[in-house]
């Protein structure tokens, strides 16, 4: 299967095309399956896990998104030079130094420990602003990576109360296993999480905007959607890997979303090899009969992960052909001698679909045991992306 007609590859062939039409496509089954309460942050971080965050947020923004979740301030000012004029939530908090940056961009800080009330205050103050700075509260609730203890909510309480140029705007908690149903980490963190919000509430501290359910939680937790859900690789068309297996089952049957990505490359070589010949660095492939072997432009600097060295397939003329050799930095081998009709030229498909045939990144990620997000964000910068 070629490219789509519209795309036109100059220079080196190894592309990715992003369906814009997938991803708003997913936004409406999943405000479908949430029904319309919660208010919706899609998570753009991470350059919207390498698919591109300018493109997909405008295109988001279009369709009506009100809020974006991004790591840092100079992931939410890409988006505010772009056009982007929505809220922008920073969820991993900033750094001391960076509080003016973010006032000044309208981004909205992530209070993450108890001095950044501190910081903000100072900033906030120092810059006359018109009215209150608004921030979003973290709470830890088992992650044990990023916010406030439930412990220190009366201090912070009594903290935000000297505060007069910052007003709390919402409060969160990031849950560690929302697809594991086979144990209750998510059950306590989400009572861990409700109690808190009483004891705010009980010292006379509104919480404003509450919200908890990313990917995995918005799939099969209902309890958990509050007033805002936050969707990052369901956004883009990809499950996590619930446990049991069957609940998977059930939610895919209950939120159909579509894979968003496909990654291409031509074939750049072909090799007639006899039996007994070594492919690639050490050898890790050695041919077993008479091979045809390929080579595409593109290694694990392009997104191609490592993991893969002699493990997995790619698709050409929609049948599956093996990976073989280690996958260097810019070129991967395949075995294509069960298709006699490769030729120069022929479009590799790594991800995405070729004829009836589809190879979806989130089950590579489970065959090399890491998660869909890894993948995704290791495609690299120099490969083109193309919006479809």
């Amino acid at each position: 299967m070629d490219m789509p007609k519209k795309i036109h590859i100059s220079g080196r062939p190894v592309w990715v095309e992003v369906s814009l039409q997938a991803i708003l496509k997913n936004l409406r089954t999943i405000r479908r399956h949430v029904g319309p309460k919660p208010e919706i942050l899609a998570v753009v971080k991470s350059n919207a896990y390498g698919l591109g965050s300018v493109p997909v947020s405008k295109a988001l923004q279009k369709a009506g998104v009100n809020w974006y979740g991004v790591t840092c301030a100079n992931e939410g000012i890409e988006l505010r030079e772009a056009g982007i004029r929505k809220r922008i939530l920073i969820l991993t908090g900033f750094w001391p130094g960076e509080e003016k940056q973010l006032i000044q961009n309208n981004l909205t800080p992530t209070v993450t420990r108890m001095d950044d009330l501190r910081h903000l205050e100072r900033a906030a103050k120092s810059m006359r602003v018109k009215s209150r700075v608004p921030f979003h509260l973290k709470i830890n609730t088992g992650m044990n990576r990023l916010g406030i203890s439930p412990s220190e909510i009366e201090a912070f309480a009594k903290n935000l109360a000297a505060c007069s140029h910052i007003k709390l705007e919402g409060t969160f908690t990031h849950f560690a296993s929302a697809e594991d149903f086979s144990a209750r980490q998510t059950d306590d963190q989400e009572a861990q999480f409700q109690s808190s919000l009483t004891r705010m509430r009980e010292l006379g501290v509104s919480p404003g905007i509450v919200h908890m359910a990313n990917s995995g939680a918005i799939c099969a937790r209902p309890s958990t959607y509050a007033d805002m859900i936050r969707p990052g690789a369901i956004l883009y068309g990809y499950y996590q890997s619930f446990d049991p297996p069957d609940k998977g089952q059930e939610v895919r049957d209950r939120l159909p979303i579509e894979p968003s990505l496909s990654l291409r490359a031509r074939i750049i070589s072909l090799r007639e090899l006899p039996a007994g010949q070594g492919v690639g660095y050490s050898a890790k492939f050695v041919t077993k009969r008479p091979s045809r072997i390929a080579v595409i432009n593109a290694g694990y600097a392009d997104g191609i992960s490592r993991q893969r060295t002699n493990h997995g397939s790619a698709l050409l003329h929609g049948k599956l052909v093996p990976l073989v050799g280690a996958i260097s930095m810019d070129l991967t081998a395949l075995d294509v001698t069960d298709v006699p009709e490769a030729a120069l030229g022929d479009v590799i498909t790594i991800y995405g679909t070729d004829g009836d045939a589809q190879i979806k990144v989130s089950d590579v990620a489970r065959e090399i045991n890491t998660v869909t997000s890894d993948l995704l964000c290791a495609l690299g910068r120099r490969v083109a992306r193309y919006y479809l």
